[in-house]
């Protein structure tokens, strides 16, 4: 597999296949959210748009990074999202990063959002397509946050060799700038825990696919059945949160 790093401003036209990377904290979110059983999420252009969004759907959950703000319903934090009921809801998430990203790559045929929490999911997905070609956009950072990248170099690893280590790159995560501002609070709008739950491998067994409906960027999960003849042999992933 022709594996491809960029940053969201290098991107000059859609890729065949893309993979946005948002570790801390956009895509760490959103595979809670699903866990917590939302149906879908609407990847929003801003947060104007978020709010006239929920003005429109008023049962839809909207969430945003920083601080609470008036007509959103939470902040991106997973810790702070993993108690939330969403069974059957409809999240609208507007980030500095990760969302961004997405939307920077409507266009392409297939594009996965993922972080460490559902790589093993994202890098098999990979493998059942047969991609030939990805392209990892790393949106932290102007595609310098070493977590974005270390996850992405992972999950392309993992989709060709078997013996991939994550050790490594979980270390690289750790130490990243975006590790140290959540975990000193220099960020507003997340939780202690926020980082340790950013890194925990393969907690989900889907990979997230984002597509246009009706000109809105929708994400969703996505089953992917454990290939016995995949590296790395059958998924050993859990299927609880």
């Amino acid at each position: 597999m022709d594996a491809r790093f960029v940053g969201i401003a290098e991107l000059v036209e859609a890729p065949s296949v893309a993979v946005v990377v948002d570790v801390m904290r956009a895509f760490t979110v959103a595979a809670w959210a699903f866990a917590q059983g939302a149906e879908k999420i609407v990847l929003s252009e801003s947060l104007d748009d978020a709010l006239a969004l929920k003005t429109r759907h008023p049962d839809w959950v909207a969430l945003k990074d920083g601080p609470p703000a008036a007509g959103f319903d939470m902040v991106n934090s997973p810790c702070l999202l993993r108690a939330a009921d969403l069974r059957g809801r409809t999240v609208v998430q507007k980030t500095t990063a990760g969302t961004v990203g997405a939307l920077a790559v409507k266009d392409a045929p297939l594009v996965l959002c993922a972080g460490f929490v559902v790589a093993e999911a994202t890098a098999r997905l990979l493998r059942t397509r047969k991609s030939d070609s990805v392209t990892f956009v790393v949106t932290g950072e102007d595609g310098q946050a070493d977590e974005d990248l270390a996850c992405a170099e992972y999950i392309a690893c993992r989709s060709t060799d078997a013996e991939a280590d994550a050790s490594v790159f979980l270390s690289r995560a750790a130490k990243s700038r975006a590790a140290a501002e959540l975990a000193e609070g220099v960020r507003q709008g997340v939780h202690p825990d926020d980082v340790a739950l950013c890194l925990e491998l393969d907690r989900f067994p889907f990979a997230m696919v984002a597509a246009l409906e009706d000109s809105l960027m929708v994400l969703r999960p996505c089953a992917v059945p454990a290939q016995a003849d995949a590296p790395g042999g059958p998924s050993t992933l859990r299927s609880n949160p």
